[in-house]
C-alpha cells in the first residue's frame, strides 16, 4: 500500500510522513524529490520542473513498485499538481495491484507562508508555488481525501490518515463478496 500525502510545500507533507512512519509497521518513507534532484542535475537543469521528465514518473513508478514488494507501507510525502503526471504514475501501480492511498493536506496560505518561514531553509521557489498550490488542490480533479490541518497539529493529522484508511479498509470488506 502507499499513502501519497499531497500538498503545498510547507503544509507539513514531510512531518506527517516522518510521524506515520513511527505509527506504522513495516512502513518506509520514499522521497520521489531525490529522483527529480538527480534528473535536474543530470540534464544541467533544461526543465523548470523536474516532474516535466517522463523519466522522472517511470523511475517512481517503478521505484515504487519494487518498494511495495519490500514494504507493506510506503509513505511518498510528495506535491505534485499535474493531474496527468499523478495519474500516469498511479495508473501503473494500480494496474499492477497496488493499492493507493491519497491525502491532500490544506492550509490558508498565511498559515502555509508561515509554515514556510519557520523552517529557515524554504527556497524562493517553493514560496512562489503556493498560491498556484493552493488553487489546484481546491478543485476535485485528484482522487483523494483532503485534510484541512489550519486547526491541527502533526499528531492529529497522522490520526486523520490512519484513521481515514482503517474506514476504508473496514467498508472494503463489508462490501466484499465471498
Amino acid at each position: 500500500m502507499i499513502i501519497w500525502i499531497n500538498g503545498s510545500f510547507g503544509v507539513g507533507k514531510t512531518s506527517t510522513a516522518e510521524l506515520l512512519k513511527n505509527e506504522l509497521d513495516n512502513s518506509i518513507i520514499y522521497d520521489p524529490e531525490e529522483i527529480g534532484e538527480f534528473l535536474s542535475n543530470m540534464f544541467n537543469h533544461e526543465k523548470d520542473d523536474f516532474q516535466d521528465y517522463e523519466l522522472w514518473r517511470t523511475l517512481n513508478s517503478d521505484i515504487l513498485k519494487y518498494m511495495c514488494s519490500i514494504y507493506e507501507i510506503v509513505i511518498v510525502p510528495m506535491t505534485i499538481t499535474n493531474n496527468k503526471y499523478y495519474d500516469e504514475i498511479v495508473n501503473e501501480l494500480e494496474a499492477s495491484g497496488i493499492k493507493i492511498n491519497h491525502f491532500i493536506l490544506c492550509a490558508s496560505k498565511e498559515n502555509i507562508i508561515n509554515r514556510l518561514n519557520s523552517r529557515g531553509n524554504s527556497t524562493e521557489w517553493a514560496y512562489n508555488q503556493v498560491d498556484k498550490c493552493i488553487n489546484i488542490f481546491e478543485s476535485n480533479i485528484f482522487r483523494c481525501k483532503k485534510i484541512n490541518t489550519d486547526n491541527m497539529n502533526v499528531n492529529d493529522v497522522v490520526r486523520t490518515i490512519t484513521d481515514s484508511i482503517q474506514l476504508l479498509y473496514e467498508k472494503r470488506s463489508k462490501n466484499a463478496t465471498f
